[in-house]
Order: C-alpha cells, then sequence, then structure tokens
C-alpha cells in the first residue's frame, strides 16, 4: 500500500493553532476549579500524510489546556501510549458568540493491519474507548469504500446502516462528497454540532474523507474548514492521495458559484489539478486508476434545474462565455477513470461519456471505456426528500434511481474496479457494475471506436458506431447488415465480413447491438 499526498492553499489562511504553554481564561490558582465544558465529543479520525499514520480530530466547548489521545494495540490490556496534539480556537466570523476549540493528534509508526484502541481528551474529561484498524488491503484486494453526499442530520436515512458497517468492519473509509448536516452554521453551529455527534458512531472508526459542497459555503466554508481535518490541507478543500491502486482527488465545485470570495480561487485549483494529474498519470504504472470527487456533477436527469441539467454546464464547460475552467476536458485529456460527484438527491449513473457523447468500452460498455464513467450518489439523506427524474434522459443515462441510499466502492487492483448503490432502507442492492481497464491511459482520439466497415464482394460501406437506444442491457446503436460477423478489437471495430444475399444486402437496417450481444470473437447476426 502506498499514499502520496498533494495540496494547494485556496480560501482559507493556515490553522492558527494554540501555544501549548498558554494558560486558559477559566485557569484559577484553585486546583479544585476546572472548564466547564472540557468533556470531548464529535471524535472522528481521516487519513494522515503516510500509510502508518491516523488523525484523530475532537471538539470541546472550553479550552481544557491540553490535546492528549492515550492509544495502543487492542490486544493490550489497556491502552500504554499518550501523545499530545495541537488545539485551534474557531469562532464564526459571522456571529461570533461561541468558540469551539478543535483538537487535533497524529498517530504515528501504525502497523497496516492492526486494530488501535484509543480515547481522546485531558485531565478535565476522556472520550469513550474507540478502535479503529490501520488501512491493510483486504485479502480479495483494495479498501471497501463507502461513498455518498447529501447528508443531513434530520432524514439521515443512510444513518443507521452507514453507522452498523463502520464498526463491524465491513467498510474501510468513507468519502462524504460534499453537503453535511443542512447546515453546519445553522442555530449559531448548533446543528453542526448535532451532526458531528451523530457521525462519531461512523467516523470514530474508519476514516471520514470529505470534499465540500453549496450547503457549507457560509462564513467562508469557516464550518467545514474548521471541523475536518484532511491530508496536507488547512482548509480541507483541495488535496489527493494514492492508496493501492488509485490516485483519489478531491477537489471544489463551489469555487465556481462562490465568486463573493474571488476568482483566484479557481484558477489556483485549475493549475493545482494541472500538475497533480500531470504527476499521477506519470505515476500509471504504479498507480494506474485515477478518481475525482466533485459535489456538483457534469452530466444528470434531474428535474431541478440545477447546473448539471444544463446544456453547457458550468462545471463541465467553463465559465459563462469564455468557457474557461472547464472540467471536463481537462479530466478527459488526462485520462480520469471515474469521477465521482453527488448535490442531486439520486443516485444516477452514466455510460462512458464525454462532451454529451457516450464511448463504449470494446466488449461491454465498462471495458476499456473511451471516455470518463460519471457516478451521481448524493442520496444519503437529508430534509430535502429525494429528487425526481425528466422522464426521457440524455442517451449518457444508464441506470437511476431515486431512493436514499449510497455507493460501496472497491478498487480491487490494477484493472478491476467494483462499484454498487446500495438502498438506505432495505437490504437491497440497486446497482453493480464492475469497471475492467488495460492499459490506463488519456483518452486520444484514435483511441475512439472506430467505424465499422461493410464488404460485399469488394463493394464497402462505412456505418458509424452511435448511441441510437438507450437500455438496461447496453447502450451500443450501430447500423449493421443481416447475417454479417462483427469482431471487435481493443480499440474499436475491424473490418466485417458478410455471406448476406443479394435481397439481404438491398435493405439495412439500425437497431442497438447489446453489450452481451459482443465479443473478441465474431458473432452471426
Amino acid at each position: 500500500m502506498n499514499l502520496y499526498l498533494l495540496t494547494f492553499v485556496t480560501l482559507t489562511a493556515a490553522r492558527q493553532y494554540l501555544s501549548p504553554n498558554r494558560v486558559p481564561k477559566w485557569k484559577t490558582d484553585n486546583p479544585n476549579y476546572g472548564p466547564d465544558f472540557g468533556q470531548p465529543e464529535q471524535i472522528h479520525v481521516s487519513l494522515g500524510e503516510s500509510p502508518t499514520e491516523m488523525v484523530v480530530t475532537w471538539l470541546t466547548f472550553d479550552d481544557p489546556g491540553k490535546t492528549l489521545v492515550n492509544y495502543g494495540p487492542a490486544t493490550e490490556k489497556k491502552p500504554s501510549q499518550v501523545i499530545e496534539g495541537k488545539c485551534t480556537e474557531f469562532v464564526d466570523k459571522q456571529r461570533k458568540t461561541k468558540r469551539r476549540y478543535i483538537h487535533r493528534a497524529t498517530l504515528t509508526g501504525l502497523t497496516p493491519g492492526t486494530t488501535y484502541n484509543y480515547r481522546v481528551g485531558s485531565e478535565y474529561g476522556w472520550s469513550a474507548l474507540y478502535r479503529f484498524t490501520a488501512l491493510s488491503p483486504r485479502e480479495d484486494g483494495g479498501y471497501e469504500i463507502a461513498v455518498f453526499g447529501d447528508l443531513g442530520n434530520q432524514n439521515a436515512r443512510s444513518l443507521g446502516k452507514l453507522q452498523r458497517l463502520a464498526q463491524d468492519g465491513d467498510i474501510d473509509m468513507v468519502f462524504h462528497v460534499g453537503d453535511f448536516a443542512y447546515n453546519m452554521d445553522t442555530d449559531n453551529g448548533r446543528v453542526g454540532d448535532e451532526f458531528m455527534r451523530q457521525l462519531e458512531p461512523i467516523a470514530a472508526y474508519v476514516p471520514y474523507m470529505t470534499a465540500v459542497g453549496n450547503h457549507e459555503a457560509a462564513a467562508n466554508f469557516s464550518h467545514y474548514a474548521n471541523r475536518f481535518t484532511m491530508p496536507r490541507t488547512d482548509d480541507n478543500m483541495l488535496y489527493s492521495f494514492d492508496l493501492g491502486s488509485a490516485h483519489f482527488i478531491f477537489f471544489s465545485t463551489e469555487f465556481y458559484f462562490s465568486t463573493e470570495y474571488g476568482w483566484k480561487q479557481i484558477q489556483n485549483q485549475w493549475n493545482w489539478l494541472m500538475n497533480d494529474l500531470t504527476e499521477a498519470n506519470a505515476n500509471r504504472e504504479s498507480v494506474p486508476w485515477i478518481f475525482t470527487f466533485g459535489h456538483r456533477p457534469m452530466y444528470c436527469s434531474d428535474f431541478d434545474g440545477d447546473d448539471c441539467t444544463k446544456y453547457e454546464s458550468i462545471i463541465r464547460t467553463g465559465l459563462p462565455k469564455t468557457h474557461a475552467y472547464g472540467l471536463e476536458k481537462l479530466f478527459y485529456q488526462f485520462g480520469v477513470d471515474v469521477e465521482i460527484w453527488a448535490h442531486e438527491h439520486s443516485y444516477e449513473r452514466m455510460w462512458p461519456v464525454f462532451n454529451r457523447t457516450v464511448y463504449n468500452g470494446t466488449v461491454s460498455p465498462y471495458t476499456n471505456p473511451l471516455a470518463p464513467v460519471h457516478i451521481v450518489s448524493g442520496s444519503a439523506g437529508c430534509r430535502e426528500n429525494t429528487d425526481m427524474f425528466v422522464s426521457d434522459p440524455g442517451p449518457w443515462s444508464a441506470r437511476r434511481s431515486s431512493d436514499y441510499g449510497f455507493g460501496i466502492l472497491r478498487v480491487h487492483n490494477a484493472t478491476h474496479v467494483h462499484f454498487r448503490q446500495v438502498a438506505a432502507y432495505k437490504d437491497e442492492t440497486q446497482d453493480d457494475f464492475w469497471i475492467i481497464k488495460h492499459p490506463h491511459h488519456s483518452y486520444k482520439h484514435e483511441h475512439r471506436r472506430k467505424p465499422a466497415a461493410f464488404t460485399y464482394h469488394g463493394f464497402r460501406r462505412s456505418a458509424v458506431v452511435l448511441v441510437s437506444h438507450r437500455n438496461r442491457a447496453g447502450a451500443y446503436g450501430v447500423q449493421y447488415y443481416r447475417r454479417c460477423s462483427i469482431i471487435y478489437d481493443d480499440y474499436g471495430v475491424d473490418p466485417i465480413t458478410c455471406t448476406a444475399t443479394a435481397e439481404e444486402r438491398s435493405s439495412h437496417i439500425s437497431t442497438p447491438l447489446l453489450a452481451k450481444d459482443v465479443g473478441h470473437s465474431s458473432r452471426q447476426l
């Protein structure tokens, strides 16, 4: 397992840690007196800067003067090690009426696959004893990752199932792709406090990794920036890491919509993404898969008028009129394999798509796909209910569900990725598919599907592969003649030989060619 991280400073200033030699404001000469609110809460863990690190974050409402973690391997009768972390004071700049103290401590030298017990706090209050397992690949490969967005503390429909999965060891980490609590700043941050308490039965057990969403925008995203701790970033907006066979990139779609904080943030992110993707592509022999995680999607078929429903969405094509900093071409150019989004309160899987055009794979749509695969999973559960779909989606839409639920992602190895969407209210898998890919590279023009050719006694007629129908079995649409054999290679369609009669040749038809009908060997039609 390797873990390599990058980041870039974006909206907020660097964290200002309190001096370890500070004297808390409540402190007196009376040793019998302590802080009113020194009890730790809202405990969660996240990945550190190497595979042998884990960061623990928690909150108190008074400054206890110390930030301590007591931990050790679960085989010990009781945790034997104590480390001291750092503390920041967080005051919502809009309201300036409530102080929160955010504590962070990094556990180092962890042994992969080892379970550790830990508690956090100080002499003025300790948490319950929690546990986590230092990351190690599962026996059948990769890591089991829960993926979702748009989880509130009201109608948090997926919460119970996620809590159980985390505590039972059935998931290794969580990727929350924006929109927390609805909203963390509400009621002077009390909604955020309650939400983080609800997350604790998940996030105290497995790393909880985040991307920012539109519901975090208040007070310059300050609640999001202060409450979480992502690797090598002080504001949690932009970071990446390698884990096993995958390079994961978390970025902000909100820079395009929160321009009251300036335009420079868009350019800074663009430049960072360019640099990060360049390095990731140079490392593809070791870490072949590239995933991106951003809140607002490029594509969707919801009936709500959001950016992704527009022909030229800002995230996809860039800023209005200039089309500057559009992300679709950038991700296509650098061969991003999978793009995972949220924001829409629904689930939707797309066929491999670029510029609103479907580019299928060689054996099935998801075997060596010739464009990125987009997944929207934004229905974990919140007060706003699920979104409705339009009745006639674009040809790139493959599977849809308006039920609350979340995704489970597993990068098994260098060639195979598995994704499934599970329902929140019942034990049902609502979507399940594999992406198989080798090699991994940018989507160059010559890698797109080639036209087929029809041969009749020396007469050749081209037939362009197109998507003319959308259905559950496949998205192939191809013009062909009866009793013609089609042979697919790794990048397209080889010439076709036909044994059709003159009468059959006189009348060609257009019909969908289903994924199940296509293989590396020829098939008689």
